[in-house]
């Protein structure tokens, strides 16, 4: 068994013993393998240990990849999870399936008028930040709700859920603070009539926190594929 599968099968592992300790069903909880900086054939490592989902945070990095990977494209959920410039939205409404990081109406306009009319709307969070760091991308919470009435109303864009990626936390309390801050607009935004299935939270070094605070989906990269070299 591959290195690879056999981390797979420990991140199982880590988000069966969240889910039951949350008191949550395993299944409520989809696996998004970040793939970033690692090449095609570790993508097809995974899924050839049962992975479907993938997630890619650089637009011509991914779009080599899955092309490389192009016999698998009906089978391979694409997902862009990176921060998203004007003048990328194009590629990305043309070969993604899911957009977890927008955060402006102008991003989520254009990946709407430029959705391939023969493809399935496409499937979008909007990117919340939880932390109120300067250097991070994402709403402030308070201009969430009129952000996603907005993103809501645009042809060819199905809006899922929130996304966040907070600051990291040394204990799980800490951890579970800005969880519990996306996991309370989430449900804020359901109960205004906002019809939203996806809480996109959690990585590889809090993944049990966010499981506990109700994440549908984790993103996990170094856990699955190794440390990161970015010198490439």
């Amino acid at each position: 068994m591959s290195h690879i599968a056999e981390n797979l099968q420990e991140v199982h592992a880590r988000i069966d013993r969240a889910a039951g300790a949350a008191q949550r069903p395993t299944d409520a909880i989809r696996l998004l393998a970040v793939s970033k900086t690692f090449p095609a054939d570790d993508i097809r490592t995974a899924f050839a240990a049962g992975q479907r989902a993938f997630g890619e945070n650089y637009v011509q990095e991914a779009i080599s990849k899955i092309e490389a990977l192009a016999d698998l494209r009906t089978e391979i959920e694409w997902h862009f999870i990176g921060p998203l410039q004007s003048n990328k939205t194009r590629p990305v409404a043309e070969h993604f399936d899911w957009v977890h990081s927008i955060d402006r109406l102008k991003i989520a306009q254009r990946l709407s008028e430029q959705r391939p009319d023969t493809l399935p709307p496409l499937n979008v969070c909007l990117q919340v930040n939880v932390s109120g760091e300067a250097s991070k991308s994402g709403v402030p919470p308070q201009d969430a709700p009129a952000l996603a009435r907005a993103i809501a109303s645009l042809p060819k864009l199905r809006l899922r859920g929130l996304m966040s990626i907070p600051e990291p936390a040394a204990d799980l309390a800490a951890q579970r603070q800005p969880h519990r801050i996306l996991r309370e607009l989430y449900e804020t935004l359901r109960a205004q009539g906002i019809a939203l299935d996806t809480l996109s939270m959690g990585m590889s070094s809090d993944l049990e926190a966010a499981v506990l605070e109700g994440a549908t989906m984790v993103r996990i990269g170094t856990a699955i594929f190794g440390k990161r070299d970015y010198a490439h």
